[in-house]
Formats: structure tokens, sequence, C-alpha cells
């Protein structure tokens, strides 16, 4: 830890732009936080509305999956505009819908509109933080990638759970219902207003792409074909290529935990230690988050030692044994083993958290060292399509098979087979650089 702080003092000294652009980054997660633990409350803990494992599976979809696909397409942009002004106008878009989501919210809109005002506000923050991604290069000595990647994503993980806490707390003063979840809501736009002001102050093409750079084709026909090229550059690095698919496998199972961990949490338990509801779905948030920070920590040590492709293939290989070990249990326990399952549970978060935050950082330094200027956006915009697709499609498939109370030992076993599918596709594909070679 020592270590990590001194190179962040080091970052901040020879990079002076960095800390503007990881403020940015910071008060945006921080919003988003508070925006989707107040969703939470609004949808998945709310007395005043009841939600089963398809309808909590049709809200995802209907949260994510749009922007998944036209996410590609609109990451063009992030390679031919000035992403200073790209940044500026969402982080200024997000904060008007989640003013109007508020509102909808506070006079008891229908479930409709809510979601596709979620929707916008959704795909506009996942546009933010694809650009403050592509755009870190710029600001950011190669050398310092890995290593402020990793601060940045601890600090983020924290400002997100800050966020989150900050949405618990509002509606556990106010009292659960639409209006507590509105006003938690109103205050995430903090986040959106603080990041446009601070895009505002970059100068004119200080975060890329270069002017140019993007030759003589047309903005519209690299919207259209967007999803292409962020493809192609993807697979034509092997090691970007390896991290996509580490990032997939754990998205996979994360959207099936997250839907047992949702449904297992609105069951009562006998232990009053225990808490379920929003809270006991905050604090499983919590030990993920920790297990977030300590990868932070692990990924500039593991990165440099063990290489690209063995880190990612490490992560896999810890979320099988903590898939198998700590979340299987909740699926098979009765009585008052149940209480201790829940705790088991908790311990699996931080270590899933762990694995994939720690595929996840391998996967940005690849993208950001491997990937040319002008075609990084657009394959840090798809890796937000691998990211939702994946989630939102194994929280759908596992809706249609698992019980009301979340308990499926099938559904877990699953998951772990998914993850070493995601070491036998990753050895495959790292034959494709020794053929090369």
């Amino acid at each position: 830890m020592r270590h990590l702080l001194h190179d962040t003092r080091a970052v901040v000294r020879h990079n002076p732009r960095m800390p503007r652009l990881a403020l940015l980054r910071l008060a945006a997660q921080f919003g988003d936080g508070m925006f989707q633990a107040a969703l939470s409350g609004a949808i998945l803990f709310n007395p005043e509305r009841e939600t089963d494992p398809l309808a909590i599976a049709a809200g995802f979809a209907v949260l994510l999956l749009p922007y998944s696909v036209l996410g590609p397409y609109a990451g063009a942009l992030l390679d031919r505009w000035d992403r200073r002004n790209v940044l500026l106008a969402a982080s200024a878009a997000r904060a008007v819908l989640i003013g109007v989501a508020a509102i909808g919210l506070f006079v008891g809109v229908g479930e409709t509109p809510l979601l596709v005002l979620a929707l916008a506000t959704v795909g506009i923050s996942r546009f933010v933080l694809a650009g403050v991604s592509a755009a870190l290069p710029r600001v950011l000595e190669l050398r310092w990638l890995v290593p402020m990647n990793s601060v940045l994503a601890t600090v983020a993980s924290v400002c997100a759970g800050v966020g989150a806490a900050a949405s618990v707390a509002v509606i556990a003063l106010i009292g659960a219902g639409d209006a507590a979840s509105a006003i938690a809501v109103a205050l995430s736009g903090i986040g959106s207003v603080v990041g446009a002001v601070l895009a505002y102050g970059f100068g004119s093409h200080v975060l890329g792409p270069d002017r140019g750079s993007a030759g003589t084709e047309s903005t519209v026909h690299a919207i259209a074909t967007g999803l292409r090229t962020g493809a192609r550059a993807v697979w034509h690095s092997v090691q970007v290529t390896t991290a996509m698919i580490g990032i997939g496998a754990h998205r996979v199972v994360f959207g099936m935990n997250t839907l047992i961990m949702v449904l297992v949490l609105r069951q009562p338990t006998g232990d009053a230690e225990m808490s379920g509801g929003l809270v006991g779905f905050g604090v499983a948030i919590g030990f993920a988050a920790a297990g977030m920070l300590l990868a932070a920590i692990a990924a500039p040590i593991l990165i440099p030692r063990l290489g690209r492709p063995r880190t990612v293939l490490l992560g896999l290989a810890t979320a099988v044994i903590v898939q198998l070990t700590l979340v299987t249990p909740i699926a098979l326990a009765t009585g008052p083993a149940v209480d201790n399952a829940h705790r088991l549970l908790l311990a699996g978060a931080f270590g899933l958290g762990l694995a994939g935050q720690t595929i996840k950082l391998t996967g940005d330094a690849s993208m950001q060292i491997d990937i040319d200027d002008d075609q990084r956006g657009q394959v840090f915009a798809l890796q937000d399509t691998v990211f939702n697709v994946c989630f939102v499609s194994a929280i759908a498939v596992a809706a249609l098979v698992i019980p009301a109370d979340g308990r499926s030992i099938a559904v877990v076993l699953v998951g772990a087979g998914v993850y070493a599918l995601g070491i036998v596709a990753i050895a495959l594909n790292s034959r494709r650089a020794r053929v090369d070679c």
C-alpha cells in the first residue's frame, strides 16, 4: 500500500492534468452509486412495487441492453470528437435526466417511463466512464497506467460505495417508498454537475483524439461500423482478447450471483445480526468493494510478475474456488445453517470482487497499452457491451429456472462451469500468439 501511495504522488507531480480527470471519474461513480442504489430501493426492495425474478431480469434488460447494442457505435464519437466536449455534454445531459427521473418517482409514474429514464441515464454514465478510460493515456505516462488504474479503480469503488450508502441512508431516514427514492435519485445528480464543471476545465483536444487521427472517414460511417472496428481491434491483440474473455466470463457469473443475492436477501433470516432487504444488499456491495480494494493493491504487483494473460487466468481460477466453496452453501443450507451460509455468501462477494476487479484492471491496462488512440474509445465501448450483455443475459436465463428464494445449486454450479470455460477459452486463444510467432 505504501508503494501504491508513493506511485500516486509521483503521478500527480509529473502529470498535472491527471487529478482533474480522476476527479471527474470519481464524481461520476459517486453519482452512479447513489443512482443505482436509489433505483434498487425504488424497484427491487420497495414495498410499493412487487418484483419477481423475471421482473428483475426484465428491469436489468431494459436498463442495460439498449445501450449495450448502441455503445460500440456511439463509441466511435469518442475517437472522432473532442473527448472534452463529449464528457461535458454527457455529464450535463445525465444531470438533466436524473432530475426528470427524480420528479417522475416523486409523482409516482409507472415503471415503464421510469425504466426508460433510467436506461438513458445509465447509458450516458457508461459512456462517460468509457470516455475517461479512453482519455487516460493522454494525461498519463505509459509506465504509470497499471498502478494508476489500480488507484483509480480503488477510490472509484469507494466513491460508488459511499454513494450507494448515502442512498440507503436517505431511504432509511425517510422511509421506504417512491418519495424517499426520488430524493435519493435527485441527490445523485450532484456527481453529474461536478463532472460537467471538471470537464469544462480541460483545454480543447487535451483528452484526444489527435486532430485528424480518424483519417478521412466520415463520422456517420465511423459510427455505423463502430462495432466491427472495435471487435477487429480486440481480435488483433491476443492479450486484449484474453482480457475480454475473462471479463465476459466473470460478468456472466456476476449476473447469476446478483440475482441470487437479491432473492436471498429478500427472505427473512433468523439472525438479528444479518440484515436483509436494501440494507443487506448494501452490506454485500460493501464486501465486494473491499475485495476490489485488495485487487487494486495486488494488480500492480501481479501484472508485472505474471504477465497480463496469467493474471487473468489467476483471477478466473480464484473465482472458481470462491464460487464452489463460498456461494454453494446458500443453495444447500437449511434451518440454522442458513445464517452461516449468509455469512459465507458475503465472504464470496469479497472473493469475487477481488477476482473480478483483478481481471478488469488487467483488461483496462491491455486496452490502454495495446490499442491505438483512434480506436480506444470504440474498444472501451465494446467492453461495456460485453459487460452488460453478459450480465443481463445471465440474469435472464437464471430467472427462468431459479426459485423465488434464490436457492438453486444448479445455477451456482453453472456459474463455476462458466469460469472454467473461460479458462479453457483463454488457453485456446493463447495458441494464436504462438502461431503468429
